[in-house]
């Protein structure tokens, strides 16, 4: 994996709204952003980054940080510094490895300061009849 040693610099957390006020249709939208990339050899790049969990009128979550990039790290560099983007595959890297870093911290956070986790949790589904075409199941399951 090219993306090596993700470092968070920063950590920033609000609410808005009091513990206990009811709210409703909280809408979390995460972001990650690269705010620079500097070379720092042939192949090597350092990436700065920023993580952000928006939570509609309860809050926000702000991650700051830098990862060092190992790869074609001068292709990097001069895309970024002429056009502000990066190549597909490097940034698709880039943002999952920020990813996987900042929301288990982020969802830390949220527990900390009362607001719900920045991913969407699972619903459970509990019917009360079972059709009469479905046979009980033994729990086991064969490939």
């Amino acid at each position: 994996m090219p993306v090596k040693n993700v470092d968070m610099h920063l950590i920033e957390a609000r609410r808005i709204s009091k513990p206990g006020e009811p709210v409703r249709n909280v809408r979390i939208d995460n972001n990650s952003t690269v705010t620079l990339v500097r070379e720092v050899d042939e192949g090597t790049a350092v990436v700065e980054f920023r993580y952000t969990a928006n939570y509609s009128g309860l809050g926000n979550i702000r991650i700051e940080g830098s990862l060092i990039f190992e790869g074609d790290a001068t292709e990097l560099t001069k895309q970024w510094s002429t056009t502000s983007n990066m190549p597909d595959d490097i940034a698709s890297e880039i943002h999952t490895a920020v990813m996987q870093v900042c929301v288990p911290e982020a969802i830390m956070i949220s527990r900390d300061i009362k607001m719900p986790p920045p991913l969407p949790l699972p619903k459970v589904n509990v019917s009360k009849k079972q059709s009469k075409e479905s046979k009980p199941s033994s729990g086991f399951e064969v490939a």
